[in-house]
């Protein structure tokens, strides 16, 4: 397994982290379940844009730039519905 691989795989178990913890923290019963829920989170979510960054950085997780068009037209959509 090679550091691209690794990574991926770091990035996905982060991501299923994040997911978990968000559902922990809406589904918190007291103050400090929910406190503990929410800065584990956070937390993840800090560990998740790291990896992500780092990753976009070495090329492996590229992102495009979305066309002003494209955005007018989602954006267009959406108000719509309100």
């Amino acid at each position: 397994m090679d550091d691209r691989n690794l990574m991926e795989n770091m990035l996905m178990l982060e991501k299923g982290a994040c997911d978990l913890f968000m559902h922990g923290t809406i589904e918190a019963s007291t103050d400090n379940v929910h406190r503990a829920f929410s800065d584990s989170l956070n937390t993840s979510l800090c560990l998740q844009e790291q990896l992500y960054s780092k990753m976009q950085e070495k090329g492996w997780y590229p992102s495009e730039q979305a066309e002003q068009n494209k955005l007018n037209s989602v954006k267009m959509k959406f108000s719509a519905r309100s």
